[in-house]
């Protein structure tokens, strides 16, 4: 299972934002409440595909903005599943867990994949409510239909209480989620291909889909890119673009990036008799 919620970065707002309406841009005619506003400055999840293109979203709730993620989504909640998804965070993040249950739940029932994820990683974890990976499993493919790239990974990854793998079928949603350019299914779907799982084996096309998920700032995407560029699997072999892409995955935190510009820097390494690595010569 993936992304637990855990803490982040606080954001600030003036006081004549209370008095706002803004209409989205998907739907100038429907005005946008001040309050989903400001739950989503707080509580925006930057993979939600509900979330409208102008929001970043955060990756997780900062504890100072706890508070008033829980207030002004739970008011934004009466007409918005988008803010009824991020009140479900909100409360996770307070680690108040019954609540966030209920929210998710009440967000999957009108439709949110987000939520259906979310609620998915609980039952199928055991978090904060009943073991349930059955129940886990039906929500993680109703989420994968709907386009949810962390639905696609997160069934290959349940086991048990009936679930099985099946890569035909997590390539095939992988690849109608991949559409949407999402980040994360471009991603996995690039593993599926350079791994030949649930279909032909094609390391020209998982490069393009690492490149395209490395531009919208997957780490995880970074480091493929440039470990294809390093070698020259599915494209030309060249070091410098190479140690590009491990340097932004580095910056963004990758241990392994950050070993592997080690190791371009400093190929040569000394071992003792057992063949213990001792130190790295740097030239």
């Amino acid at each position: 299972m993936n992304r637990p919620v855990t803490p982040s970065i606080a954001y600030g707002f003036g006081i004549g934002l209370l008095a706002l309406t803004i209409a989205p841009l998907h739907s100038p005619a429907r005005a946008q409440s001040a309050d989903l506003v400001l739950c989503d400055r707080v509580a925006a999840d930057p993979s939600d595909s509900d979330k409208p293109k102008d929001v970043n979203g955060i990756v997780a709730i900062a504890p100072s903005d706890i508070p008033i993620a829980i207030k002004y989504c739970k008011l934004a909640s009466a007409s918005s599943r988008r803010a009824l998804y991020e009140l479900g965070r909100a409360y996770a993040a307070s680690r108040q867990m019954p609540e966030a249950v209920g929210a998710y739940r009440r967000a999957a029932d009108k439709g949110s994949t987000s939520a259906m994820v979310e609620l998915g990683v609980m039952l199928g974890t055991g978090a904060g409510v009943a073991k349930d990976e059955a129940q886990a499993r039906k929500l993680f493919e109703r989420a994968a239909k709907g386009g949810n790239a962390r639905a696609v990974a997160n069934l290959a990854a349940l086991s048990g209480g009936g679930a099985s793998s099946n890569p035909v079928e997590a390539r095939a949603l992988l690849s109608k989620a991949a559409e949407t350019n999402s980040a994360e299914a471009q991603f996995q779907l690039g593993l599926m291909m350079a791994e030949g799982s649930g279909g032909p084996k094609d390391d020209v096309a998982a490069r393009a889909l690492f490149a395209k998920a490395a531009a919208q700032g997957n780490a995880e995407a970074m480091l493929w890119m440039g470990a294809f560029a390093q070698t020259g699997r599915g494209g030309p072999e060249d070091p410098s673009v190479a140690k590009t892409f491990y340097q932004k995955a580095a910056a963004l935190g990758n241990e392994e990036a950050k070993a592997r510009l080690k190791r371009m820097e400093c190929p040569y390494v000394l071992k003792d008799k057992r063949g213990n690595v001792m130190t790295h010569l740097c030239f």
